[in-house]
């Protein structure tokens, strides 16, 4: 299940006055009652809910509402995920007439059928987030004399162009586009229900040049070799991009991620993601040139923690998430950002943690673990991982990673200090992986958590001017003494 965003429109809310423009909303109400707006794929929803209640309950009110069931719905309120479920609404600062924008999680794969003249069918499955062009080259490899440059597609009066997707062109789960080969170039379309209608001509193919690109690591330190995986990577990449097999803009999240394809056009490859992409932004791929990317293997899964419950997953697994989350201060743990994939002929489940952009934050105020709740974090380390902790050491990870070329700021490096002598003396006391990112989360919205409370006192007894081995030095004595009291 992966998340893909609904096209939002701008939504101005001083325009959304609930008495104005939505006069059967009027009449009394409780003075916790409050009336938002929720922005769906440029509609605008209004409904009347309680400041006291929870985001769980909002969310079940929009699936019995909307049939949208509570697992594939995601609240946005100014950027920030409402994620929280037994948090209040008031919690997160929504008030009356505030805009809450719906994300919905949907399906990858879309049923695509291509009908000919002749009668021919060829029916296959294209992700959503590929492009009207991807879709003509399936036609072109099916079929035979189908022109990928002259050919035009119009819908609703419309041309598509190459660049649009296929999630903005199919706006239900059960839309199915039906293709009927012609011999022009232009394509008429005409709705039937919920499908579309397409009829296209088919040329001769004609040879294609390939864009000029340039595909490298940025390397800071002329010393570093890369090791022979990444190399293996990006020549895997070029050779999908020499062969013309673009990029593919990811359906998770809200943009800037792309799959790179290899040679063969039939295998994700890598995962590139463009540093100054916005998000909800036009494909970054598409319009400009990307100067700087992250550059990621891609990971073979059979889905994501989301779509089964924990019960499945080894201890193990969940443990060696928990180590890394608590030692990044991660604050964007979901289980929709953790892959599940079956190693070997055993099937042993494999986790794969994934999306670490939110990781080594400034301060530790959105902490979040989903897994915090799961069995397997009831449980102890073993006995192994428990050494591996014992032998970490924040002050060489911050030297390793400025001789790789980050030179990580002060707070950071603050963060990455506490968070790695919490996990060790965590480890020490025989804290359950539960109970040690416990204390790096919050209750609730508005309550700090314990890892809070104690950078808080360290900066109330240390004097203004020392040293930061003298503040971090009252951050253990402090931890000290609360660990101790559990």
């Amino acid at each position: 299940m992966s998340v893909a965003v609904v096209a939002v429109s701008p939504v101005h809310e001083a325009s959304l006055d609930s008495r104005c423009n939505f006069p059967w909303l009027g009449g009394l109400r409780s003075n916790d009652s409050i009336v938002i707006f929720l922005a769906d794929g440029g509609s605008v929803i209004p409904m009347r809910v309680m400041e006291s209640d929870s985001i769980a309950s909002v969310k079940l009110r929009i699936q019995a509402s909307k049939g949208i069931f509570v697992k594939k719905q995601k609240l946005v309120f100014e950027g920030r995920e409402l994620a929280r479920g037994n948090s209040q609404v008031r919690d997160y600062g929504v008030a009356d007439g505030k805009v809450l924008h719906l994300v919905l999680r949907l399906s990858d794969l879309q049923a695509i059928t291509v009908r000919t003249v002749c009668g021919k069918v060829y029916e296959f499955h294209v992700d959503r987030g590929r492009s009207v062009g991807y879709v003509k080259k399936q036609i072109a490899r099916r079929g035979k004399g189908f022109d990928l440059v002259e050919q035009e597609l119009i819908c609703d009066g419309e041309e598509l162009e190459d660049q649009r997707l296929i999630t903005d062109i199919c706006k239900s789960n059960d839309s199915v586009i039906h293709l009927l080969i012609r011999k022009s170039a232009k394509v008429r379309v005409k709705p039937v229900e919920k499908d579309f209608e397409l009829c296209i001509e088919a040329l001769d193919l004609n040879d294609k040049e390939v864009d000029n690109f340039l595909l490298e690591p940025l390397i800071v330190n002329t010393k570093i070799q890369l090791p022979l995986v990444i190399r293996e990577l990006i020549k895997s990449t070029l050779n999908g991009l020499e062969r013309g097999n673009e990029p593919i803009r990811s359906s998770e999240g809200s943009g800037g991620a792309y799959f790179m394809q290899d040679s063969s056009g039939l295998k994700y490859v890598s995962v590139f993601k463009p540093i100054d992409e916005e998000p909800m932004a036009l494909s970054f791929w598409i319009i400009q040139r990307v100067d700087r990317a992250h550059f990621l293997m891609f990971m073979e899964n059979n889905g994501s923690c989301e779509d089964m419950g924990p019960r499945a997953f080894p201890v193990a697994e969940v443990h060696k998430i928990s180590v890394l989350d608590i030692r990044l201060a991660n604050a964007d743990r979901h289980a929709g950002n953790i892959l599940v994939s079956k190693d070997g002929e055993r099937g042993k489940i494999v986790l794969i943690p994934i999306d670490h952009g939110y990781c080594l934050p400034t301060n530790f105020e959105d902490c979040t673990f989903d897994w915090l709740y799961w069995p397997q974090a009831q449980q102890p380390y073993s006995p192994d991982t428990v050494e591996y902790i014992k032998a970490l050491d924040a002050g060489q990870d911050i030297a390793l990673l400025k001789f790789h070329g980050w030179d990580i700021p002060p707070e950071v490096a603050r963060t990455l200090h506490i968070s790695t002598m919490l996990l060790k003396k965590g480890v020490e006391r025989g804290l359950t992986p539960s109970a040690i990112g416990s204390i790096m989360c919050r209750e609730t919205l508005k309550k700090e958590s314990v890892i809070e409370q104690i950078v808080q006192e360290a900066r109330d007894v240390v004097l203004p001017g020392s040293s930061e081995a003298a503040f971090l030095e009252a951050v253990s004595l402090i931890m000290d003494r609360r660990l101790d009291k559990l």
